[in-house]
Parts: C-alpha cells; structure tokens; sequence
C-alpha cells in the first residue's frame, strides 16, 4: 500500500490555508513540561476539519457537481458537512441511530442531508448512495487525503516549536497518528511521535505488538468513556502506523478523567475524553518529557464536546 508522504501533507496545508484555524501552543496545566496542540480551538471543535477540507478541496469538476457522502456520528461529519458548505459542495451524512441529536442537527445546521440507519449499516449505507449517486465518499480516517490534511496539526507543531522532540496524539481510527507521524519525518531533527489509547479500547497497541490488524468488538470499545477513539485502525492507518509511530501507550479511565480535569482548571482548555489522552499519558508518566524545557514535549488535544453551533465562515 502506497504511503502518505511529507510532500502530501505540505500540500495540504497550502490547499486548507485560511480554511482552518492555525491552533497556537499553549502551556501545560501547572508543574508539568509540555506545551499542547489544543484543536478543540476549530470552528468544529475537534482537528477532523482539516482532513475534510483537504479532501473536498481535491475533489475533480464532476466529484463537486455530484456531491459527497460519509459515515460519522460525531466530529467528522460535522467536518465535512463545514468544508462542503464552503465550497459549494452537496453533502450527504449517513448517521447510526441513537446518535445524539445534537450532534445530528449541527450537521444539518450546514446544509448536509442527514441519513439515519442501524450502527451496522454505516458503511453499506454510504458505499450504497455512493454507487447510486456518484457521489465521492470521504471516509472518516481510510483515506489518503484525509490522513494528509491531518498531518497538518504536526507541520504546525515543527514549526511552532523548531526544539520539540516528542509529539503526543490520541489513536482512534489513526488517520491523526498516521498524518503526524508522517509529517514528523520531515523534521531535520529526530522527533518521535507517541499514540496513545485507553486501555479499554486498545486494538492499535495490540495491532503494533502482533504485527498484524487486530479488531476489538464493539462491546469491548465500547467500555471506554472515550467515544472518539472506539472505532479500530483500517488497513491503511495500520501500514502507516507499523511504518512511522515510534511507541504507543496506553490509558487508564481514572488517568483519562484526571486530564480532562487538569485540562479545565490548569490549562483552561475544554476537551473530550478522547480529546484528552495525550495530556493523560505525559501526566501519568507513560511518556518522558524533559525537565524544565516544556518546549520539547507537545501534546496534542484533539477535540472538545461543544453544543455551540459552529461558524458557516
């Protein structure tokens, strides 16, 4: 399987410019060594905004005639749902039932039409409008143009902090991971790149350690107050991740809850359970940071729950 490169994600950054917030970094909660990413600063509230826009904005002449469609409850259906709307592009978003409403009506609040199915109908639902319709689809994290845009956050990260050695990100589907870890390889310097996931859902370390896809169940992802990241690695993100992340750790729920917790009162950043896992891993000591140079050590914090209906911009 063909890789996403450096020169990729570069070109991703020129194509969502102006498109997405460049997110600044900010200091730690107090007495910890690292500066974080906070993407919960996107109009969307979470860091998917940036893979959306780059694939819409690669879409040929027909592809944006026709439109585009997707699977997601959450963060990345809101994404595209934004990105389509600024360019002009029919969306159509196949949602599982039970998904909260809130979320649902922030997706139609930007002009997407909105299709309920059962869970297990996502996928079949999508491919199905897909051929029906022809309309492109933008997977949440199985796509190159999608891991691409998503490695914008570690461009930013190299050039906002040229002494950083270690990027910390959350690992759901990896398309995160995957875009970061590649953009880190074209750092003149050495600089490792940290997944981390609860342990109650924790299918990409088992991946990593077997050399091979493993899957959890959905009743076993499904424990972990992390709703973002229950969702397994594809083919894709798992050739990138056994190829260019340097280690990945784990997380406890009471570790989880205790970032979320030091995020608010020290850091003054709202985030997700999900959102909160990098931060989680360095306070828990699972990540080495270095004394007194927080510049070093950056974290990524990918998303926040919001219900605040985001800017049409």
């Amino acid at each position: 399987m063909e890789l996403v490169t450096a020169d990729d994600v570069r070109a991703a950054a020129s194509r969502i410019r102006g498109h997405v917030v460049r997110t600044p970094l900010t200091v730690g909660p107090h007495g910890t060594d690292l500066l974080l990413k906070p993407e919960s600063l996107q109009p969307t509230g979470a860091f998917k905004l940036r893979g959306a826009t780059n694939a819409v904005a690669q879409l040929t002449p027909v592809q944006r005639e026709r439109g585009v469609v997707t699977h997601s409850s959450g963060n990345h259906g809101l994404a595209l749902a934004l990105a389509s709307a600024r360019q002009g592009v029919s969306c159509t978003v196949v949602v599982p039932q039970g998904a909260p409403e809130v979320k649902v009506e922030r997706i139609r609040a930007h002009g997407a039409r909105v299709v309920t199915v059962p869970p297990a109908e996502r996928l079949a639902t999508a491919t199905e409008l897909r051929d029906r319709e022809l309309r492109a689809l933008i997977p949440p994290f199985d796509d190159p143009r999608v891991i691409a845009g998503q490695g914008t956050v570690g461009l930013e990260v190299l050039e906002q902090s040229p002494e950083v050695t270690t990027i910390v990100v959350p690992v759901g589907g990896g398309g995160l991971a995957s875009g970061v870890a590649t953009a880190a390889r074209a750092a003149h310097t050495r600089v490792r790149v940290v997944g981390v996931e609860p342990e109650l859902a924790a299918d990409a370390a088992e991946s990593l350690r077997e050399g091979r896809l493993v899957a959890w169940a959905p009743e076993r992802t499904h424990r972990t107050m992390a709703d973002g990241v229950r969702v397994c690695l594809s083919e894709r993100t798992f050739a990138h991740l056994s190829a260019r992340l340097d280690e990945i750790v784990t997380v406890s729920e009471e570790e989880i809850a205790r970032a979320v917790s030091a995020l608010a009162h020290g850091a003054r950043l709202v985030s997700e359970p999900s959102g909160a896992l990098a931060t989680a891993a360095v306070l828990a000591g699972k990540v080495e940071t270095v004394s007194g140079r927080p510049e070093a050590t950056v974290a990524v914090v990918s998303g926040a729950t919001s219900t605040r209906p985001c800017s049409r911009g």
